[in-house]
């Protein structure tokens, strides 16, 4: 799959622009069509009906009407429920695509969950509770839906543009952490063998928000090229290297040093870099830096079974605190240590432009409508999602030849500025010069279906909502002994 994709690009390097993003889109269909192995033409037409519509997508069946589908209501709904794609192969088309160019050559991803939410489904297994913001302090909902854990390549510059690569599915049984490291180890695995990232080059930055267990992501990611960059909560505390024992004092070495509390300044002494940045509308930012430091980690939790010692995981902390006194600071973990000037500040401008993930996300809900069929089945939602991630490539690829099909109360935008919605007003004429590989409808009579009036004797089984852990076993040994003693 990545050998077809260089060969597209190879081929077309001696013409113009324009026709060698044609052929890299027509080559990326070819390979999409491919990789669809039931209902291929319903499902390939599905994507391209979200690409053509006129305006958001605001229900499925909406689209059996839109340009570029020449199937009933009904076809998409059989696709969905009954079609196939092969999601590993479809994984290396994705991967396949060239990525955001930044000034130094520098892979940069983000990744973060996406919760498509289902409360009324009580027929839908594999149901978790979602944490969902809301407008007021301390106004966030747990509200059943499915998780989704997205991994993105960000874009320089200020824009809304970036390039999904990946999506998978958080289930009740799974641990968040190993499927999140299981998912980047994947996908650094895909651009190695891609060509976008080769031996020699600068490790790939992962930035991700505090809901993850960076220290933890961090050891399980041993020996990857991947520098994880996460946000820590305020009240955290790290420990400083220790210092050596006096001469001939026994007994074993020690493993921590002085505490460095996020939330007492008296404890933010010696750093190992201080300086000042540049963070976009916040203005000027004093950048503080500590080298090795690490979390004081106990066998509690995701770390009860780990097999001998806790380990002792060092990295780089890193404060930002804006020039306006009104916010408070925020706190960096990065996965290396003994990190430059350069290095520091890769990272935590990187982090800023994880924010650009919240525009995708809203893209795909808003826009392509993401979260508006009502499907029944988790293995469904799991097709629609990865036609809605092609759907996301497709329109990266046709950025450069997109005519401004702007509507009369819009500006006018170079075709380097236009936004993902702007590129799809214009995806049509697009498509119509890149072509489609899906075979035309044959016609066909609908089935009886079901009598009217008859009921329903196969009523679908109702499932509950939340992770399922294994019996016996406690979250923590403090509950566990709560339990115990009351």
């Amino acid at each position: 799959m990545a050998s077809s994709m260089t060969q597209i690009r190879n081929r077309g390097d001696s013409l113009p622009e324009a026709e060698q993003a044609r052929r890299q889109l027509a080559g990326f269909r070819d390979q999409v069509y491919r990789c669809l192995t039931g209902r291929a033409d319903e499902l390939f037409e599905l994507a391209d009906a979200v690409l053509c519509s006129g305006g958001p997508v605001r229900d499925l069946a909406g689209l059996s009407l839109a340009p570029g589908h020449q199937r009933g209501h009904g076809a998409m709904y059989d696709a969905l429920n009954a079609g196939a794609l092969d999601i590993a192969r479809l994984r290396w088309a994705v991967g396949s695509v060239p990525l955001p160019a930044w000034p130094d050559g520098r892979i940069r991803l983000a990744v973060d969950v996406c919760a498509w939410l289902r409360p009324g489904a009580r027929t839908s297994p594999g149901r978790m509770f979602c944490h969902v913001h809301g407008r007021g302090r301390n106004a966030g909902q747990m509200i059943p839906g499915w998780p989704y854990s997205f991994v993105a390549a960000l874009s320089p510059g200020a824009t809304s543009w970036t390039a999904p690569l990946d999506a998978v599915r958080l289930g009740p049984d799974d641990d968040a952490t190993e499927v999140t490291a299981a998912q980047l180890r994947e996908v650094a695995g895909r651009l190695t063998a891609a060509g976008h990232w080769r031996p020699g080059d600068p490790d790939i930055i992962v930035v991700m928000d505090a809901g993850y267990d960076v220290v933890r992501l961090a050891w399980l990611l041993t020996g990857l090229p991947l520098v994880l960059c996460a946000r820590v909560r305020s009240n955290r505390v790290f420990c400083r290297p220790p210092a050596p024992k006096p001469p001939g004092m026994g007994g074993p070495a020690r493993q921590h040093g002085t505490p460095l509390r996020c939330a007492h300044p008296v404890t933010w002494t010696a750093p190992a870099l201080a300086g000042e940045g540049r963070a976009g509308r916040h203005g000027t930012v004093a950048v503080t830096a500590w080298d090795r430091m690490h979390p004081k980690l106990s066998k509690d939790s995701a770390w009860e079974h780990h097999p001998g010692k806790v380990p002792v995981i060092e990295g780089t902390l890193i404060q930002l605190r804006p020039g306006r006194r009104e916010l408070t600071p925020m706190w960096l973990w990065a996965s290396v240590t003994a990190a430059a000037e350069p290095e520091i500040t890769a990272l935590w401008q990187a982090y800023l432009r994880r924010f650009d993930l919240e525009h995708t996300f809203r893209f795909l809900k808003q826009t392509l409508g993401w979260n508006t069929p009502k499907l029944r089945d988790p293995a469904a939602a799991d097709r629609w999602t990865w036609l809605i991630i092609t759907a996301c490539t497709q329109l990266r690829l046709a950025a450069p030849i997109a005519a401004d099909r702007r509507l009369p109360w819009q500006r006018p935008q170079p075709a380097s500025t236009m936004t993902p919605a702007r590129v799809r007003q214009g995806f049509r004429a697009v498509r119509d010069t890149a072509g489609t590989p899906a075979a035309p409808p044959k016609p066909c009579t609908p089935g009886p279906g079901r009598p009217q009036g008859s009921p329903n004797r196969h009523k679908a089984p109702r499932h509950d909502v939340g992770k399922r852990y294994p019996k016996g076993k406690h979250r923590t040994k403090r509950r566990a002994k709560a339990a115990q003693t009351g």
